[in-house]
């Protein structure tokens, strides 16, 4: 399915979206509301059990589906399932490289984004060829004294690696809060598309504090003059 960046990168200051230096980088990729519908009817039946799992952002687009699993002896352990999986993702990632090749190409034409695949069965998933996506920023010296203890300890072999790790733990460990805040993206996209609806008298508020006919201004009418 991606942060958004805060002031020169330093976590938990800067703008968000309306402030100097924050907010999320538009662009002019062509939309994605349809894309589980455009798999749905171009996929070929009986690729995947059930509806493929699909996460996108500005570069790429990623198919998960789910194979059906491989038919052991009722005696066979985890490891002899687990390898039994293995093989059978191989098998398909083999079987239909050149439709997948396909089906990418006509994806990335119509969505302007590149297609990686994958499958999962069980607990056993593997992911095909994916992007790897430079992302550059500027770190402070505390923020690279982080990167730099994670090296040293082995943790990393690299600041590269050390910020791909420190990423990946935070999506671990706040999936829920970056659930949520993807939410109130959306549903502030939505309204900013929608824009402001007005009644149906043409009164964006509820109280009419129009004048009554015949009325000056507010109070009793004035009686005529001379």
């Amino acid at each position: 399915m991606v942060g958004r960046g805060g002031h020169r990168g330093r976590p938990g200051r800067g703008g968000g979206p309306g402030r100097r230096g924050g907010g999320r980088v538009p662009t002019d990729l062509p939309g994605t509301d349809d894309l589980g519908a455009w798999l749905a009817g171009r996929l070929p039946d009986g690729w995947f059990v059930g509806t493929p799992t699909v996460t996108t952002d500005r570069e790429e687009i990623l198919v998960v589906g789910e194979l059906t699993a491989p038919t052991l002896d009722a005696d066979a352990d985890e490891a002899a399932r687990a390898a039994a999986a293995r093989g059978r993702i191989e098998r398909f990632r083999e079987e239909t490289r050149g439709e997948r090749m396909e089906v990418a190409r006509q994806a990335e034409h119509r969505y302007g984004r590149k297609v990686a695949w994958g499958a999962r069965i069980g607990d056993v998933e593997e992911l095909f060829t994916t992007l790897s996506v430079p992302v550059m920023t500027r770190l402070r010296q505390p923020e690279r004294l982080v990167l730099d203890t994670l090296v040293d300890a082995g943790v990393a072999r690299s600041r590269s690696d050390a910020l791909a790790w420190a990423v990946a733990l935070v999506g671990e460990h706040a999936g829920s809060w970056l659930e949520d805040l993807r939410g109130a993206m959306s549903a502030v996209d939505e309204l900013r598309t929608r824009g402001p609806v007005l009644d149906d008298d043409g009164d964006a508020g509820g109280v009419d504090d129009r004048p009554d006919p015949g009325d000056g201004g507010g109070g009793d009418p004035i009686p005529p003059q001379g």
